[in-house]
């Protein structure tokens, strides 16, 4: 590799690792906190929701103006963005129960997610940009340091409220993201292009796109579920500590980082079973998700040895999913000639940050609704059926694909033996003349 790209892994890393860890540290006490203050589950859904809202939104807006921004700006200036909102919203215990608190939570939430948008929506375009032809297996490295930010964020964050309070986590880490800020701004390259006049809505008209928006949607809706609710059902269920809670959570995010390296690189070396990677990963998440509670129709008792089982499934699942879905999307792109460079890289990157981040949105709220009005059991066996639709629709579109291929293999061989049996005759007659 050359210095520029260790440089820019470098960027990637600390990118990945600030701003997973600051955004998974509220779940192990958040939501025990915010019931405090008078907030229901619901609502509680609706606050880690907005965050994906806004992201969604700010990263469609984004990704299509990367160019005109900048890459490098995007980077830096989300990433304070994010820093300063992190800190802000851990002195939010200091407000009044009830309305107040809840709208300083969607208010300070809703700006960091636009921060959080910049930052890696960027990220994706610049490490696209920076490694054309490895981008599933450095997208696999960057899970990594997404799956440790991941992994120390609900233990860590659940140590230091249990240890110092409610403040402290967010001082803490918002810290660590203002860090960044400068080392990104030091070992970033600027990057220079031109604006396209491609936009989002040719590039949702391709159905293979739109297809694999459903799996990334499938992905991070099941993700966001287990955010929001994961913690409530297992002090409830199995009277778990914060801090056991967090340690819980790894569960998830431990194997999807051990295993993001391993699926890059074989997706890179192997492209053409990238489809039936995201199938099968799709599959093992939707039955894992069905044992999670488990659903009552199963009439499987709940126990903490099968919940951690399955959680550990789901992490590596999803993992399997989640690898192949950005190189896929680029390369639909580029089949349906959109430009190779920086304003394709946005377009692509900004489209799968928004539909992340819808999934994000729809899995706390959704999930957190089924959870308040049913149980934690049932909304598990909703998240499940979703990834099983999206696995099923996949399965009925590649084999479409490949009939279709098949067909026009067929067609081309035989087309030559129709053109000699309509030459034979006139040959045989000027033969006889």
């Amino acid at each position: 590799m050359t210095r520029q790209q260790i440089l820019t892994l470098i960027a990637m890393a600390s990118i990945n690792f600030s701003s997973m860890i600051c955004y998974s540290i509220l779940g192990p006490f958040f939501p025990h906190e915010a019931e405090k203050k008078g907030v229901s589950q619901a609502v509680i859904g609706l606050i880690f929701g907005c965050y994906a809202f806004c992201t969604l939104v700010g990263s469609l807006i984004l990704g299509k103006y990367i160019v005109q921004i900048g890459a490098k700006f995007m980077v830096t200036a989300g990433l304070f963005i994010s820093g300063g909102c992190t800190v802000v919203f851990g002195f939010l215990d200091r407000a009044p129960e009830g309305t107040v608190f809840i709208v300083l939570c969607f208010v300070v939430r809703s700006i960091n997610a636009v921060g959080f948008a910049a930052a890696v929506t960027s990220s994706f375009a610049v490490s696209a940009k920076v490694f054309p032809h490895n981008i599933a297996t450095i997208l696999g490295f960057m899970e990594i340091f997404t799956g440790i930010g991941l992994i120390l964020g609900p233990p860590l964050g659940g140590w230091m409220y249990q240890s110092f309070g409610y403040e402290i986590p967010f001082v803490v880490l918002g810290c660590l993201l203002f860090l960044t800020v400068p080392l990104n701004m030091w070992i970033l390259p600027s990057f220079d292009a031109v604006a396209s006049q491609a936009s989002f809505f040719r590039l949702c008209t391709r159905v293979k796109v739109m297809l694999i928006c459903f799996v990334v949607f499938t992905l991070s809706s099941g993700i966001g579920f287990l955010d929001a609710t994961l913690s409530l059902f297992a002090m409830e269920k199995f009277s778990m500590s914060t801090g056991s809670v967090g340690l819980l959570m790894i569960g998830v995010s431990l194997p999807y980082g051990a295993a993001s390296p391993v699926f890059g690189i074989i997706s890179d070396k192997y492209p053409f079973i990238r489809r039936w990677m995201m199938v099968l990963g799709g599959m093992a998440t939707a039955v894992s998700f069905c044992l999670l509670g488990p659903v009552p129709v199963l009439h499987i008792k709940s126990q903490l040895w099968l919940t951690v089982i399955m959680l550990v499934v789901i992490g590596f699942s999803l993992c399997m999913t989640c690898i192949p879905t950005f190189a896929e999307m680029l390369i639909c792109a580029h089949e349906n000639d959109f430009e190779e460079g920086l304003s394709t890289l946005g377009l692509v990157s900004g489209l799968f940050s928004a539909v992340w981040s819808a999934g994000m949105f729809f899995g706390p709220t959704v999930g957190g609704y089924i959870t308040h009005k049913l149980n934690f059991e049932w909304s598990a066996g909703v998240q499940g059926a979703l990834t099983f639709l999206a696995a099923f629709l996949q399965i009925m579109y590649f084999t479409n694909e490949e009939i279709q291929k098949r067909r026009l293999q067929q067609s081309i061989r035989t087309e030559p033996t129709l053109i000699i049996e309509e030459k034979s005759p006139l040959l045989s007659s000027a033969h006889h003349l």
